[in-house]
């Protein structure tokens, strides 16, 4: 375009300078006065085109600017579709960049982007909190300016980024573990992403105790079975002590199949997280086999109550119903001090809800306690609780088959003052 008007401008040029030179020739001022005026009108159209142009392209709006006649014409219209045009790639890179910057945003992971010399040109929301930046005020600030923790910076000089950082106690209340790693990109440049694993921390943590806790629980009888059978086969021993050591070896082969089946059932309840069934559980029945349980386990050294206060049954499973019962009247039995008493009751709330409720007179837990009994093997009293034969396992058993069934339990204890462990079920289990 800008050659074409150069070519036009110098042709009118030479036809001016042609046209001077003849009427100069011919002696005729006033022609020549004339014949320059005429010539000179093409280019003061020119210059005023011209001046209209650098006025539209000095406020943005070429494309709104209107069309001249003749050669500009043509001028003008290819401009305006060249500005039209880069304005519409303009727009279309800019929306990309747009959704670029929302689906960064909405990434559960922190990303944050460096440029050759580690300064951060951009990072989202989660990398804010995660390591407390603002993105306004940080922005080509050096990330180890504001992250420094020694293995972090350790990691940046290596550049070596072929493994994730494992960084601890981050985050504004110092709770968070997070995993990074640095993946280099365009010239010289690193894309950072961090991701949360403070829940993967834990359940490995929850894993390694359950592992170590079943190992110590298994140990304890394997231990004192192996030191029976030594004693009985070294020495010779009378029929008496013989009956007495092997009553002890039954005892703790029976807590050892104790503790494999709650670690069976425990494993199948974490296994299935579906509802139970809505078979119908007689609870007539089912108090029934309780006591009988609870008069075995306690022989005679508590004062036992059973009330079955609501004809209504419960829908559920009733395998895992009759074993949430057993643990919660089984623990009252076993903390419950002799001729302690235990009140057992089943009934309907005025809101529908079939309440199971286990209340005993033993020595109470302190309120501390309390969030943490549904816990794999978390015990008050250790040495207590492996005296009355407990595996640790009984109440998260009851938790696991509350959730199940929809239930809640409800716990409330006073020390000194007893305990009570309640089942809420919801009004849709409960039947006539």
């Amino acid at each position: 375009m800008i050659s074409a008007l150069t070519r036009f401008l110098f042709i009118v040029c030479l036809a001016f300078i042609a046209a001077f030179i003849t009427l100069a020739n011919l002696g005729d001022k006033w022609a020549i006065g004339i014949g320059i005026l005429i010539l000179s009108i093409p280019l003061v159209y020119s210059y005023i085109n011209l001046a209209r142009l650098r006025k539209y392209v000095l406020n943005d709006s070429v494309e709104k600017m209107p069309l001249p006649s003749g050669f500009w014409e043509e001028v003008f219209f290819r401009l305006q579709r060249l500005v039209r045009n880069l304005k519409q790639k303009i727009r279309t890179i800019e929306q990309q960049h747009d959704h670029f910057i929302e689906a960064f945003q909405a990434s559960p992971n922190g990303i944050v982007m460096l440029d050759e010399g580690d300064h951060i040109e951009w990072c989202n929301s989660i990398a804010e909190r995660f390591f407390g930046l603002s993105f306004k005020r940080d922005v080509m600030q050096r990330i180890n300016f504001l992250i420094r923790r020694p293995e972090f910076i350790q990691y940046l000089q290596k550049r070596n980024f072929d493994d994730p950082l494992l960084l601890e106690r981050m985050g504004p209340d110092s709770s968070l573990s997070l995993m990074l790693q640095a993946f280099p990109f365009g010239r010289n440049r690193h894309l950072v992403l961090i991701q949360d694993v403070t829940d993967l921390q834990k359940a490995d943590a929850m894993r390694r105790d359950f592992v170590a806790n079943v190992s110590h629980e298994m140990r304890t009888p394997i231990t004192v079975l192996m030191g029976f059978l030594e004693t009985v086969q070294s020495l010779d021993l009378k029929k008496e002590q013989q009956d007495q050591y092997f009553e002890m070896m039954m005892s703790q082969a029976q807590r050892m199949k104790s503790l494999v089946e709650d670690l069976l059932m425990l494993a199948n309840l974490e296994a299935n997280s579906l509802p139970a069934t809505n078979a119908t559980v007689k609870m007539e029945t089912l108090m029934a086999l309780l006591k009988n349980d609870a008069q075995a386990l306690s022989q005679g050294k508590h004062a036992l109550n059973f009330n079955t206060n609501s004809s209504m049954n419960l829908l559920g499973d009733e395998r895992e119903v009759l074993s949430a019962f057993g643990n919660l009247v089984s623990n009252a039995i076993r903390y419950t001090p002799d001729i302690g008493s235990i009140n057992i009751a089943w009934n309907v709330n005025a809101d529908g809800q079939g309440e199971f409720s286990v209340t005993d007179t033993g020595p109470g837990i302190a309120a501390e306690h309390l969030p943490r009994l549904t816990e794999r093997f978390y015990r008050i009293d250790r040495s207590r609780s492996r005296d009355t034969g407990g595996t640790g396992l009984g109440l998260a058993i009851v938790k696991h088959i509350a959730n199940r069934h929809q239930a809640q339990l409800v716990i409330e204890s006073t020390p000194g003052r007893g305990s009570k462990f309640t089942l809420r079920f919801p009004k849709e289990r409960v039947s006539a």
